[in-house]
């Protein structure tokens, strides 16, 4: 497999465009060109995971966190971060990195904690802003269809749990072919009236050029009329955290005892009880603090999440029980995700779990 063609499909599941401001996703270290017998999937790249990655015969590592977050100045070893990279590079082993990304996309980190822990119907927590537009385009009739088959397979029209969503109303347009034009009808310097449709379609904006492309590939016109506009409304698949329920209320102790046995950790540290049954649950996986307000707007009865500080513990106001499973607990399912979309795009494509636990906490 080429490093190009698996990338494209993991940004083609969580786009890079939806990676936080100070984040840093994408290939790393590696030719995107070069070809890779196999793939090692792990939450944090470590020297020990390079090392896991050479024994094994693969030639790229994919990593939730970016082994890079700032740029580097220097390899010569100083720290953690350069050793890395730089064993890397002797073993001619490529990263990725695919973090924030995958956190914003309702199927992706979040997702895969909420199917663990069996909640559903599940929706974004903090719909991330700015990420829908629509495209207006108006299209003589006989075309309409193929246009519109065209816009929906490059990703358009996608509502919630619907999509080939569109709204079609016709009309006359006008237009005189200028020197040089090709018109589709009618002639250079001659007026022309044609009966066309107006077609209307939502879509994610990290799809806006495979949806324009598949709109001029299809249109017959050579210069085609079309408007695109920002929309005020949320993505629904979109955003920080997820919350979800279940059918059946479970009583704190067994709450907490679920969340011990799903995370596989010894404890869960939690703000006090408030005795009462929990049903509604918000999730976010990794440093997810910044959410308790919107956890408890929600109307969550639990929020889970790693890296709770002293005092955000103060935040869950008696609204909620907050608990905390730590960073690595909360994400590590993220391995076993990416290794199964892999494994369902490419089939004969051999990609690994790494045997090599990352997480730098212990208890004793």
């Amino acid at each position: 497999m080429r490093i190009r063609d698996i990338a494209e499909f993991l940004e083609g599941r969580a786009p890079r465009s939806l990676q936080e401001s100070y984040d840093n996703v994408g290939l790393q270290v590696g030719d995107p060109d070069a070809e890779v017998q196999r793939a090692l999937v792990c939450l944090d790249c470590t020297e020990a995971v390079v090392e896991e990655a050479a024994a094994k015969g693969c030639g790229l590592i994919i990593s939730h966190h970016p082994v890079i977050f700032k740029g580097l100045k220097a390899l010569t070893g100083t720290d953690h971060v350069q050793r890395t990279v730089m064993a890397a590079l002797r073993q001619g082993i490529a990263l990725y990195a695919i973090h924030t990304n995958l956190d914003n996309v309702i199927e992706g980190v979040n997702g895969e904690i909420a199917r663990r822990l069996g909640l559903k119907p599940v929706q974004v927590l903090d719909p991330k802003p700015g990420q829908l537009r629509k495209l207006v385009v108006f299209v003589p009739i006989d075309h309409a269809d193929a246009v519109r088959d065209a816009l929906f397979h490059a990703g358009a029209g996608h509502v919630g749990n619907y999509d080939e969503c569109s709204f079609t109303v016709g009309g006359m347009g006008s237009f005189r072919p200028g020197p040089g034009s090709d018109p589709y009808l009618g002639e250079q310097g001659k007026r022309e009236l044609a009966s066309e449709f107006r077609i209307e379609v939502i879509y994610p904006v990290a799809k806006e050029r495979a949806i324009l492309k598949a709109m001029h590939g299809a249109h017959p016109y050579e210069e085609v009329a079309h408007d695109l506009l920002a929309l005020e409304n949320h993505h629904q698949g979109v955003g920080s955290g997820l919350i979800g329920e279940w059918e059946e209320p479970l009583d704190e102790p067994r709450f907490l005892a679920r969340l011990k046995d799903v995370f596989r950790i010894p404890v869960v540290r939690h703000s006090p009880l408030l005795d009462r049954p929990v049903r509604r649950v918000a999730v976010c996986g990794g440093s997810g603090a910044f959410l308790i307000g919107r956890a408890r707007a929600a109307g969550a009865d639990a929020f889970i999440t790693g890296d709770v500080k002293y005092h955000d513990f103060f935040l869950a106001e008696r609204d909620l029980l907050l608990a905390d499973v730590g960073h690595y607990g909360s994400e590590q399912y993220t391995i076993q995700l990416i290794q199964r979309w892999l494994g369902e795009k490419f089939p004969t494509f051999a990609v690994l779990s790494t045997e090599t636990v990352t997480d730098p906490i212990h208890y004793s």
